[in-house]
């Protein structure tokens, strides 16, 4: 028979094991489950059980008395893989694995699943659209924005190796003001041929337009005879900030500024054009169509790019504007129109978020408190143009139509937006695919100092983030191997520091921000890519040394340090792992995982001979055993898009 988790085996002997001395102890007595917990401490067993405190309460005795009248109840000659059980405390009942037997059964099943080991598949696939990235086409994707993509293609990945079919969706934000005002200054220019990275020169128009744009309409607001006094000090306050944000621009980009500055100049009212531009837009006119669509498809392009860099692909890019055309966002209106929970005032049509949430009891289902008020939702401004929710409740339904599940990878900032997203669900009768709609959401990059903002063009691209990790890794690479060849260390470099940087999106709790520091990112000695990387090249350096090494039948009997059987465990809990990452959404967990290993491993390494160890035959068991860890080390890097290399 094969086996595919060896931990998970030991578990079920551990499970059918209570189960008869249940049986066979107290007959009567009945329980819903039986759970077993890893111990803290490798001496007190590999898993212990609680359940003897749950049955000294039905029985009335102590739970000490009810441990160890099942442990003498139990033959333990029926099973394979327990060497012998106690109990300890109060009445925990501790199982301790048969370590030769264990560690035979890891190491076989690692060598005979190789690359596939770890990757078990659920019982019950599903149809799963992973939506995530959707950065506006306006500018460049920044380091602030990035960890968007790296998390929502490591979340699709280990989806897929489930054995879910999985899809991953681009959402193009192209309709509102800020689509825009970038088309209205392309426009302007007359459409220039980019001379640089399309999204960079994209950007810049973006950046430059909306500075005139603002302070051409502050201006109009300052000398409004009519504006009360307090209003106008926060316009003169803006305008100062903005006009300083002027003065940074043109020195940056004195050609494209002043050539801009000419041509708006040209228009009464810019703000009002760049609002006309915007409602033909969404009322698909043909020039608007034609003109919006062009911007957005250069900014596009270089996004494909920067995806390209860090292997982050799409299986579909959707146009928001689609579902504006096509019909769609009209239908939701009418259907939620038609509801009880929608309601007109002051020209603007609004969702009763929280009516819906009392209505069908939803709050503490989704996690708020009873007595907190659920803000409502605008859908339609008075000029008749949507907002973004409004599009994306017609988006969602769509993506429904294709999926059973749904998961939108976007930040922590659109909790109440995906909120309410979900109650509009819920209003038009889609309970079972709000059921099945997931916000994952995160907290975004920071950089210490440094405050971004993508109107003002204060952002560090992540293309800029990409060269400068490649670019310390390889003066990193030069240092530690000052003999390999020019083309070695630059292709070294390049798969250590875009894995680093991956790594580093990932390895914290999505609700936690990322602090983006180069000591963090490519430390070689602890906690990241650079340092796993270094430990899996480091294992096949020893594999490779190892080839003189006679070769006699495992005999894992020898492996008796607790380093080895620590190991041993380890490794056997990847499946574990890989199960808990893909069914809980916890894209963390693999890279805390897979630097425990590594620190495991390391220990190892300096405390034990693995080559010169004092017999052949634990010699070729420490090789077994970090041909195991190689294996394993090189498949939980793949989980997050990272390279295993042989040399370093």
């Amino acid at each position: 028979m094969t086996y595919e988790n060896p931990f998970d085996l030991f578990r079920q002997e551990c499970l059918d094991m209570l189960a008869q001395a249940i049986a066979k102890t107290f007959p009567e007595t009945t329980l819903s489950a039986i759970n077993l917990s890893k111990t803290p401490n490798i001496e007190l067993g590999q898993l212990a059980s609680s359940l003897s405190f749950e049955l000294a309460k039905k029985l009335g005795v102590k739970p000490i008395t009810v441990a160890e009248q099942l442990v003498e109840s139990i033959d333990i000659t029926q099973f394979n893989l327990i060497e012998k059980i106690s109990t300890a405390g109060a009445g925990y009942i501790n199982f301790h694995v048969n370590f030769s037997k264990f560690s035979k059964l890891t190491l076989d099943v690692i060598k005979s699943s190789n690359k596939n080991y770890g990757y078990i598949k659920t019982k019950k696939p599903a149809k799963i659209i992973v939506e995530h990235t959707s950065v506006n086409p306006l500018h460049p994707i920044h380091i602030g924005q990035a960890r968007n993509p790296i998390i929502g293609d490591t979340l699709a990945g280990i989806l897929k190796l489930r054995g879910h079919n999985v899809s991953t969706h681009y959402y193009i934000d192209d309709v509102g003001r800020q689509s825009s005002v970038v088309a209205y200054g392309y426009q302007k220019l007359g459409k220039p041929k980019p001379t640089e990275k399309t999204d960079l020169f994209i950007g810049k128009i973006y950046t430059i337009t909306c500075c005139i744009v603002e302070i051409n309409r502050l201006i109009k607001a300052k000398n409004n005879t009519a504006i009360a006094e307090n209003n106008l000090t926060k316009i003169n306050t803006e305008l100062d900030e903005w006009t300083l944000i002027a003065t940074e621009l043109k020195e940056k980009h004195p050609v494209l500024f002043e050539k801009l500055a000419e041509k708006i100049s040209e228009d009464e009212n810019p703000e009002e054009e760049i609002n006309r531009l915007n409602r033909q837009y969404e009322e698909n006119e043909f020039i608007a169509k034609q003109l919006i669509r062009e911007v957005s498809n250069l900014c596009l392009d270089g996004f494909r790019q920067t995806q390209k860099r860090v292997s982050v692909m799409y299986d579909s890019w959707d146009w928001e504007s689609d579902f504006v055309w096509s019909g769609q966002v009209t239908e939701v209106m009418a259907k939620l129109k038609n509801s009880q929970f929608l309601y007109f005032e002051n020209g603007v049509w609004s969702f009763n978020a929280d009516k819906v949430a009392s209505s069908f009891q939803l709050k503490p289902k989704l996690g708020v408190k009873e007595n907190h008020k659920i803000p409502p939702l605008t859908l339609m401004r008075a000029d008749g143009t949507t907002l973004y929710t409004t599009r994306d409740i017609a988006y969602s339904i769509w993506k429904f139509q294709r999926a059973e599940k749904i998961i939108n990878v976007i930040g922590m900032d659109q909790s109440l937006a995906q909120l309410q997203l979900t109650l509009a669900l819920y209003a038009l009768g889609y309970k079972k695919e709000a059921d099945n709609f997931v916000h994952f959401s995160y907290n975004l990059v920071a950089l210490p100092g440094y405050k971004m903002s993508s109107r003002r063009g204060h952002y560090i691209t992540f293309d800029q983030v990409l060269d400068e990790a490649i670019e310390r890794a390889y003066q990193e690479v030069c240092k530690r191997s000052p003999t390999f060849s020019e083309e070695e260390k630059r292709n070294i470099a390049e798969f250590v520091g875009i894995g680093a940087v991956r790594y580093a999106l990932i390895d914290i709790d999505p609700s936690k921000q990322v602090l983006f520091t180069w000591n963090r990112v490519l430390n070689f000695e602890t906690n990241s890519a650079p340092y796993v990387q270094y430990t899996h090249a480091r294992a096949c350096s020893i594999l490779r040394k190892a080839t003189d090494i006679p070769k006699t039948m495992l005999n894992c009997n020898v492996l008796t340090e607790k380093l080895e059987q620590e190991l041993v465990l380890q490794l056997a809990s990847f499946p574990d792992m890989f199960i808990e990452a893909a069914d809980y959404l916890k894209p963390a967990m693999i890279a805390d995982y897979v630097n425990m290993l590594a620190d495991k491993f390391n220990t190892f390494y300096n405390a034990l001979s693995v080559i010169k160890a004092e017999t052949p035959e634990l010699s070729n068991a420490r090789l077994a055993l970090t041909d195991a860890i190689r294996i394993v080390l090189s498949n939980a890097l793949s989980l997050i898009g990272v390279v295993a290399p042989e040399r370093m």
